[in-house]
């Protein structure tokens, strides 16, 4: 099921999209791979703490976080995944892993890859691991809320680091 939150968010924003079930996947490669979606732009919600502060980064399924570079990104001394624990409780009826990427409903800040097809549609987790939304990539990124950042995501198949301290 749809985070109730997210639903009542697109809806008061009169914004056009499609809510898709689908069999129960886990990944963001996988759920896109299930429901037939380029992974280029299937957004992905990653956790990270930005020094100690918790923020959510926006990246295509197939893209990682390179928290070495996204530090230097953000003139932080660190950055690091964040756990499940810690951002468990910031979202209400979200199945962990199933994070919808509109970090500011639920009072994180988010970031955002500039690397999606701007064109294209895209979709992303409704906050379960068995439906997603489809939606204009215009309106996704008005509606979103995130910050551009040009460094720190990366493509597929490029090594990335967990952890920086500078």
């Amino acid at each position: 099921m749809a985070a109730p939150l997210l639903i009542e968010y697109l809806n008061r924003s009169k914004v056009l999209y499609k809510r898709t079930e689908h069999a129960v996947a886990y990944t963001a490669a996988e759920v896109a791979q299930t429901v037939h979606f380029h992974g280029r732009n299937f957004a992905k919600a990653v956790m990270v703490k930005v020094d100690e502060e918790l923020s959510m980064i926006v990246l295509p399924a197939h893209y990682h976080v390179g928290c070495e570079e996204l530090a230097k990104t953000l003139h932080a001394e660190r950055v690091r995944l964040s756990t499940e624990e810690e951002f468990n409780r910031r979202f209400p009826r979200c199945e962990i892993g199933a994070l919808p990427p509109f970090g500011h409903l639920f009072g994180v800040q988010a970031y955002i890859a500039p690397v999606f097809d701007e064109a294209s549609a895209v979709a992303f987790t409704a906050g379960s691991h068995s439906e997603i939304i489809i939606m204009d990539f215009d309106h996704f990124s008005r509606l979103a809320h995130a910050t551009p950042i040009q460094t720190g995501v990366l493509p597929p198949n490029q090594p990335y680091s967990r952890a920086y301290a500078a």
